[in-house]
């Protein structure tokens, strides 16, 4: 039996906006999630007009077009295929990384025609509950659980989320070692102890190399803002951080990441002559505290950086400041800045790694983006129009932007922009310090 043209139509776009060109390779578990989930969207709207112009006794009998749409669709999803295949290996010969071949398409194939089995299994089973029902019943009862969702089950998630992200910074990796020496936070000789640091805090005080002084307050080194602000004071002067020739304010990301590849490049820029000051705002990855709390982010960085600034003027040896943010980071470090003047008045040299699309002052400071980072592309404007990627270096094939589509992968693709190989994606190397301006 042919199916109705509103479900070939729907599978057919469906399946063909998926495979759009995308920034970054993907596995081909990944690209069959995109698949089924764009497929379901088609089908559901395709079911919506079915209904509508049921309901408006529109119902013409073109059945004579099904087998012919089926074909040309099906040439059209073919095609398609072939120019995804071409698209990911271009992807892949740029990144140093396995080219793909039919196997990868026929996995893709499985997982998709799973996914969307399920999803159509459970609005059929969905649909016979609210007919046995009637619709008043059926409308009453689905009123209702998107209620209880609303009030419980979300509220429930969002506590579940939260307690996991808490419950992975509090887990100690018995491959790292309290540091030592006291140019680190967490040794014996600091105030911050070596359980308040959080999990990135922990890698961060215990990486190489062993020169700069590195301090670090974790959110639960101290119980509010102004009490790890001044934690962080205390522990720069304890340290000997204020008499360190440079000082470098490292906006971490959401989860309280600072990227060891930017600190092996601050090491390169200025030796041992340098101190790292870091302060947790968020025990949440980057995306969410993006999209739910990037105030936490703002509010931390001036704080911190307006604390370092006031000392450093009390001194009679002035350390040279700079500011550094990588993703989240970077939208942190440049909110310190009212305009661009205020910047060079009171920096030496800013970079920002990564920036969010539109979020940051780009002049006066250096700006490290690949082409193939979604986070530097990922905005809701990008439904309407082009990117803005000025500055921006590129390292693999660009795609072309497309209305709505370009969005839809662009989104898919920041669940994996970490999972790049290096120097591509959301990954930056040592030149995240070696590239650092000069005063």
């Amino acid at each position: 039996m042919r199916p109705r043209i509103g479900t070939t139509l729907a599978v057919g776009l469906g399946t063909t906006m998926s495979l759009a060109p995308s920034l970054l390779p993907r596995t081909s578990s990944a690209q069959a999630m995109v698949t089924g989930l764009l497929v379901v969207v088609a089908l559901a709207v395709a079911g919506v007009l079915r209904f509508a112009l049921r309901r408006f006794h529109i119902n013409g009998r073109p059945n004579q077009f099904r087998a012919p749409l089926l074909g040309l669709t099906t040439v059209a999803v073919l095609g398609m295929v072939a120019h995804a295949t071409h698209w990911q290996n271009r992807l892949r010969m740029a990144m140093g990384t396995a080219l793909i071949g039919p196997d990868y398409w026929l996995r893709w194939g499985l997982v998709s025609v799973v996914i969307v089995g399920v999803f159509v299994a459970i609005a059929r089973a969905s649909g016979l509950f609210v007919r046995k029902l009637g619709w008043a019943r059926g409308i009453a009862v689905c009123v209702a659980a998107a209620s209880v969702l609303y009030l419980i089950g979300v509220p429930a998630v969002v506590d579940w989320r939260r307690n996991a992200y808490a419950a992975a910074n509090a887990t100690i990796d018995p491959a790292l070692v309290r540091p030592v020496s006291y140019a680190r936070s967490g040794s014996a000789e600091s105030a911050i102890s070596w359980t308040s640091l959080g999990a990135e805090g922990r890698k961060f005080v215990t990486g190489a190399p062993a020169g700069p002084i590195r301090v670090y307050v974790g959110l639960d080194s101290a119980p509010d803002l102004d009490s790890r602000v001044a934690l962080a004071i205390r522990e720069l002067e304890r340290s000997g951080g204020f008499e360190r020739s440079n000082i470098v304010l490292a906006v971490p990301t959401g989860s309280g990441w600072i990227d060891a590849n930017a600190v092996g490049g601050f090491y390169e820029r200025f030796g041992g002559d340098v101190a790292l000051v870091g302060m947790q705002y968020s025990y949440a990855p980057s995306w969410v505290s993006f999209v739910f709390g990037r105030d936490g982010a703002v509010a931390y960085a001036r704080a911190l950086f307006n604390a370092v600034e006031r000392r450093v003027g009390t001194l009679d040896h002035k350390p040279k400041l700079y500011v550094y943010g990588q993703s989240l980071g970077a939208l942190g470090g440049s909110s310190i800045f009212a305009d661009d003047a205020d910047q060079d008045r009171r920096t030496c040299a800013t970079l920002w790694a990564g920036p969010p699309a539109g979020q940051v002052h780009r002049a006066g400071a250096t700006v490290l983006a690949n082409s193939s980072d979604p986070v530097v592309h990922w905005s809701p404007s990008l439904l309407w129009r082009a990117p803005e990627l000025r500055g921006v270096r590129v390292d693999a094939p660009v795609p072309q932007w497309l209305p709505v589509i370009s969005f839809l992968q662009t989104s898919a693709d920041l669940l994996a922009a970490l999972n790049a190989p290096p120097g591509h994606g959301h990954r930056y190397g040592t030149d995240q310090g070696t590239a650092m301006g000069t005063c």
